[in-house]
């Protein structure tokens, strides 16, 4: 039996470029292009506007996460990953990629570029529970899988 898709609202800024999208069938993101070409500083920061605005239920989250070809571009996430909490979902709440450039020279990022992937997450009330003991054997330290 098919479940049907959750409905997330969405709001693009500049209707010209295209919708976020699925580039398969099989993919669990969407990709997010930027908006307006913007230069980053040799090994420095910018801020890039994603051209949307998302409405996310009750629930939920989103996560932002560098194409996999971004790093060919020269350029990586300043913050690793993007956490956009459920109530930053205002009219003028663009997403935005803080993207560091790693090169000698300035990269533009332009208008239309496929910057980003956006997951959407479901999230489950949880309680932390401090202790003075936890359960499991350790494991040894972090790191130690790959020792051998």
């Amino acid at each position: 039996m098919a479940v049907a898709p959750v409905r997330i609202k969405i709001k693009r800024f500049d209707k010209s470029l295209p919708a976020p999208e699925r580039k398969t069938a099989g993919a669990a993101a969407y990709d997010l292009c930027a908006r307006v070409d913007t230069v980053i500083p040799a090994c420095g920061f910018g801020l890039v506007p994603l051209n949307v605005a998302v409405e996310l239920p009750e629930g939920y989250w989103a996560l932002l996460g560098a194409r996999s070809s971004l790093h060919k571009r020269g350029l990586i996430p300043a913050n690793g990953i993007g956490i956009i909490d459920r109530d930053y979902c205002g009219d003028d709440d663009e997403y935005m990629a803080v993207l560091h450039n790693t090169t000698e020279a300035p990269i533009t990022v332009t208008r239309g570029l496929r910057v980003v992937q956006l997951v959407i997450m479901t999230q489950h009330e949880i309680e932390l529970v401090e202790v003075e003991r936890l359960g499991a054997p350790n494991r040894g330290g972090f790191g130690t899988t790959g020792s051998h």
